[in-house]
């Protein structure tokens, strides 16, 4: 009885001597760090720690949404994807134009799945997709907004030029780049204080004025929108009485718009959106009432200064046309 008692001890203390064999071996070495599968355990206890749900404020309302946001759709708002393309989110689904995606966001949409053209979302398709959240736009109709909400918690991203930075913002939270969204602003504001401080008072009493071709006509858009918000709000410039009239995009003949007779003029045309008018620029430009303009006699007409896609008033081509409009109007 006593020789099997001193056997086992004989035998714990020699596995004890070998376990401190193997831990002294390698000292005076860096020991490589061990492969114990434990990073996906922390992994999971890190999702799990998040909760199943979030709220987000946006423009005064509240949206709950998943924990996690990591499967974004855009569908309707072009403003969305101007806000994609600023802060590099690739969502999983986006708008296409004419059945493509355009080039302007090629970075952006390599490997996407089309949501359907902007105001014509394909509904089923995204379903397809499994959101997580759905950028929609704050144009759709009632009926199209509920069967969007249906699929996923939708945003309706706001088309008004003044909530460009709260659009920015929200793209920001939803991606976690909430702070990249917040040095945009802060950059762009500097950049604004430069560009009047480049520009000095010496264009004070010009006229300036962005300008439209669709359809083959020439359209104005009221002092808050379009390019104007650039123009009047962050430039400086003063809106001729005509643009502040304007209510919406309104249309406006060449005689009315000669009458204005501005010293600058932004002109933005783009082939998709004069389809059945191709020449239409081309037309607009031999017109003896265009000529007579101070602007187009002064050779102070800039046509797509930015992609003609550009919304204007939203992150992508407010920071674009800043750029190119100073660098324009300072020479």
């Amino acid at each position: 009885m006593m020789k099997r008692s001193w056997s086992g001890i004989g035998a714990a203390a020699l596995l004890a001597l070998a376990l401190s064999a193997c831990g002294t071996a390698g000292q005076g070495k860096e020991q490589p760090a061990a492969s114990t599968g434990t990073e996906k355990p922390a992994a999971a206890a890190k999702d799990a720690a998040a909760p199943a749900t979030k709220t987000i404020k946006y423009l005064g309302k509240d949206y709950t949404v998943p924990g996690k946001t990591d499967r974004i759709v855009i569908a309707g708002a072009m403003e969305a994807m101007e806000d994609a393309l600023v802060l590099g989110v690739k969502p999983v689904g986006a708008i296409t134009v004419g059945g493509k995606f355009p080039k302007m966001f090629e970075s952006i949409t390599q490997g996407v799945e089309s949501t359907g053209e902007k105001m014509q979302p394909n509904i089923e398709g995204i379903l397809k997709m499994k959101p997580d959240v759905i950028l929609g736009s704050s144009k759709f109709p009632p009926e199209m907004a509920e069967k969007l909400a249906k699929v996923a918690p939708t945003f309706p991203v706001s088309h008004i030029s003044t909530n460009w930075e709260a659009n920015l913002l929200l793209l920001g939270e939803l991606t976690g780049k909430q702070e990249q969204a917040k040095q945009v602003l802060q950059k762009y504001k500097e950049d604004v204080t430069a560009a009047k401080a480049k520009l000095g008072d010496r264009l004070k009493d010009k006229k300036v004025v962005s300008l439209r071709v669709r359809t083959g006509n020439l359209y104005i858009y009221p002092e808050g929108v379009f390019f104007n918000a650039s123009l009047y709000a962050d430039l400086g410039f003063t809106a001729p009485p005509e643009v502040k009239a304007a209510k919406a995009q309104e249309l406006i003949s060449i005689e009315k718009f000669s009458e204005m007779n501005p010293d600058y003029i932004f002109l933005q045309f783009s082939e998709d959106e004069n389809k059945d008018t191709p020449k239409a620029l081309e037309d607009l430009q031999k017109n003896p009432i265009w000529q007579s303009i101070n602007a187009v006699k002064n050779g102070k007409v800039f046509v797509n200064v930015v992609d003609p896609l550009g919304q204007g008033g939203t992150s992508w081509s407010k920071i674009q046309f800043l750029k190119a409009a100073v660098e324009k109007l300072a020479s």
